[in-house]
């Protein structure tokens, strides 16, 4: 079933290519000794360590002023869920869809200035930092959003029938997590922001991410054309892949969602050593970018309290990731749009409230995309 949404951006991207570490047959390298995840919130920390030792004052101030952030807490004031106390993290990272800068050419809208919420991710964190439950929140989902305050301090009645995406929209980072938290009923710890921009150039940054796919995926309209098989995917590539929806399986959000889980696995099994250590001008560049590239909040809003968080999570391998997509089915009223399946919806958040694995039941007989096993 063909779930449409708003209209898709096209991204351009090198049709089909496969890098130079692809072998015949699809066969994978063993991983070698040295071989370790770097995780998506620990680019940055990856250089600053490395530069903080070499006693790099004027490089760690220009990454530190680099940094965007939002006092999510001052923004929502109290009302807002407590505090667990168990040892756990919860954090709600996005990718934004802006349509300016250097989103404008690679989203392939007009510059009107406007951004969406196109990726929403739950990360929770279990006590020990040793595993991670992620819960994907499909953007066309049908929602009641709460009343929110954008940042130039014009406020949005509450909404009903709404598509969450829509609340990045109408009171940006701190309507996001609002919208989620009376979603919930959790609090959200941490907020992570990631442009697509800035996605295209840290994965080029990081020499690109290897993928197989198990099937062709050709999406004109994101300008991604894939061979089954093993790519080494550039940014461009990277980025197209994570937002086509109409190349492979049913067309719909939740395929895309499949997709994304899959890459972001991929990415986290295959960024490896690949010589920051001893190539200081290529560790800087990197940790630029990705200081340029993410908004956080206040919490994490200085280098050094990235680089703590980020070092907290490096014992997280996909392994002991779980990923799911929050549990939905098809609106009665619009087959295009997906609804809470509430019973089952609950299942998650109380797993994720008392730091328990999601269970099984909570997925079983929702509403899923046809992208599943696409991309490993």
């Amino acid at each position: 079933m063909s779930a449409e949404s708003t209209p898709e951006p096209g991204t351009p991207g090198d049709a089909g290519t496969s890098g130079p570490r692809r072998r015949a047959g699809g066969r994978r390298r063993k991983p070698r000794a040295r071989r370790r995840g770097l995780k998506i919130m620990a680019w940055t920390a990856a250089g600053i360590v490395v530069l903080g030792g070499t006693g790099a004052g004027y490089l760690y101030f220009k990454l530190n002023g680099n940094l965007k952030s939002v006092d999510i807490d001052q923004a929502l004031g109290t009302d807002r869920p407590g505090k667990v106390e168990n040892g756990s993290e919860n954090i709600l990272v996005l990718g934004s869809d802006s349509r300016s800068g250097g989103n404008e050419k690679l989203g392939g809208g007009t510059d009107d200035g406007s951004a969406r919420s196109d990726t929403a991710m739950i990360m929770h964190v279990y006590k020990g930092r040793k595993k991670a439950s992620v819960v994907s929140v499909p953007r066309d989902t049908i929602i009641d959003r709460p009343a929110c305050t954008a940042a130039d301090g014009a406020d949005s009645p509450a909404a009903s029938g709404v598509m969450f995406n829509s609340a990045y929209s109408t009171g940006g980072a701190a309507c996001a997590v609002k919208t989620v938290e009376s979603m919930t009923s959790i609090r959200m710890d941490h907020y992570l922001e990631v442009d697509f921009s800035g996605f295209r150039k840290l994965v080029d940054e990081l020499g690109g991410v290897e993928v197989t796919t198990t099937k062709d995926i050709d999406d004109p309209k994101s300008r991604l054309d894939l061979k089954a098989g093993t790519h080494q995917l550039s940014g461009e590539q990277a980025l197209a892949l994570v937002r086509t929806r109409h190349g492979v399986g049913d067309g719909s959000d939740l395929g895309r969602i499949q997709l994304q889980q899959a890459f972001i696995k991929a990415l986290i099994n295959q960024v490896k050593d690949i010589g920051l250590f001893g190539n200081p001008k290529r560790l800087y560049d990197l940790a630029n970018t990705a200081t340029k590239t993410v908004t956080t909040d206040s919490g994490l809003g200085s280098v050094n309290k990235l680089m703590s968080f980020a070092n907290g999570l490096k014992g997280i391998s996909s392994k002991n990731m779980t990923m799911v997509t929050m549990p939905v089915r098809y609106d009665p009223a619009d087959p295009n749009r997906v609804v809470v399946a509430r019973a089952q919806a609950d299942q998650v958040w109380q797993a994720l409230k008392n730091d328990r694995p999601i269970p099984k039941s909570a997925t079983e007989g929702t509403a899923r995309g046809e992208a599943d096993g696409v991309v490993s």
